[in-house]
């Protein structure tokens, strides 16, 4: 099962002064900094993740060897990570001891008062990330780390050899009733970043910097140009299996995917490609973020040591059909699965990295002194008014 990475229900943001909670591993309360070693697992890890996140093919010998016996609660969107991370008695939960948050959910729960801030020192493998994904925007604010990030993946353009022609440079081929009926798009809030990044580059003079940060205006054009698009689609698509049904059978011939879709389509025999367009792409990313009031702290602390050594971090690529965070996961990608670094493109030079906008949940505070920017609830509400 794919995850769906849209919303049913409106979450909306919490909008409050950003606090900076920290708790000793195994203390389960504030000290005011943060811990310095990882004690002995309390026996249990409760995880809200993505399926498969914690896949028992690699899950299986953490639990061997630390005694955490993993409970697994499967989220199909970020909104319902968000709703489980607060179950369990106020902001932080209890329930819970960590999260694998993409970037259109961690911001909310950094400003919700649910997650506490880790020390990245205890986690060994951070040093050989690939240096965005250290402390991006999305998981880092301030120098105050609430996470580690795990993996990620570009949002690119794919289309069909033989139908498309010549072949597409930019997502204005997204926008353009040259393939109009034979378009697909996700089914996502965050989507609008999509159109935003487009304008960024179509026009100047809107003075766009950042696609998750949009004043009313810049978004309102964003907006407009997806109410457009709606016209020229066949369909939005939820799941990756729709979409790469939709490209095998002949109903779409070009689109928005991830490289998954792209990789099962090809070894289907079906004639596609992706690219990143001339604009750049948005990406996601995931954070395992450690609950505020995290019952097994140890336990939370020794996963995400362990899931982010190369070896793991290769096993759950190729699970997921995703790229790791840590460069030194390669060699063993490619001995699980012959060509997989480069197909994920895990063996790209920093300067792909740099044309990707990783998701960051929309705020009010756009970084110029002002509450100008239109936040996610904004996003949320839009979406389903262009999709309605």
């Amino acid at each position: 099962m794919r995850r769906i990475r849209r919303g049913h229900v409106l979450i909306a943001l919490f909008t409050a002064a950003l606090c900076v909670p920290a708790a000793g591993v195994g203390s389960g309360t504030a000290t005011g900094s943060l811990p310095t070693k990882i004690g002995k697992g309390e026996g249990s890890l409760n995880l809200i993740e993505w399926p498969a996140y914690a896949d028992k093919s690699f899950a299986n010998k953490f639990v061997q060897q630390t005694g955490c016996k993993i409970h697994r609660k499967d989220a199909g969107s970020s909104n319902q990570m968000v709703a489980l991370m607060r179950t369990g008695g106020g902001g932080g939960g209890g329930q819970y001891d960590l999260v694998s948050a993409s970037g259109d959910a961690s911001l909310r729960l950094i400003l919700g008062g649910d997650v506490q801030p880790v020390n990245i020192n205890l986690i060994p493998s951070w040093k050989k990330f690939v240096s965005v994904f250290k402390s991006p925007a999305h998981n880092t604010v301030k120098g105050v780390h609430y996470g580690v990030s795990v993996q990620w993946g570009p949002n690119t353009l794919i289309y069909n050899t033989k139908r498309v022609k010549p072949a597409p440079t930019s997502w204005a081929a997204l926008y353009s009733s040259k393939y109009k009926g034979k378009i697909t798009v996700p089914n996502n809030p965050i989507q609008i970043a999509d159109a935003a990044l487009y304008l960024m580059k179509s026009k100047p003079s809107l003075g766009i910097t950042d696609p998750y940060e949009l004043n009313k205006s810049q978004f309102d054009a964003a907006v407009s140009l997806l109410k457009q698009q709606k016209k020229l689609l066949k369909r939005y698509w939820n799941y990756a299996a729709d979409e790469i049904t939709s490209i095998a059978n002949g109903d779409v011939t070009i689109g928005a995917t991830w490289p998954y879709q792209t990789l099962a389509l090809q070894a289907k025999h079906v004639p596609v490609k992706e690219i990143i367009p001339r604009e750049g792409a948005t990406g996601w990313a995931d954070t395992w973020m450690l609950a505020k009031k995290a019952p097994h702290p140890n336990c939370a602390y020794l996963w995400m040591k362990y899931v982010t050594t190369p070896q793991v971090e290769a096993k759950q690529a190729i699970v997921f059909g995703e790229t790791p965070v840590n460069p030194k996961a390669c060699p063993f990608m490619n001995k699980i699965q012959a060509g997989s670094c480069a197909k994920y493109h895990l063996n790209q030079p920093l300067s792909y990295y740099n044309r990707i906008h990783f998701w960051k949940t929309p705020v009010p505070d756009c970084g110029n002194g002002k509450k100008d920017c239109m936040d996610y609830n904004a996003w949320q509400k839009a979406w389903a008014q262009i999709t309605g």
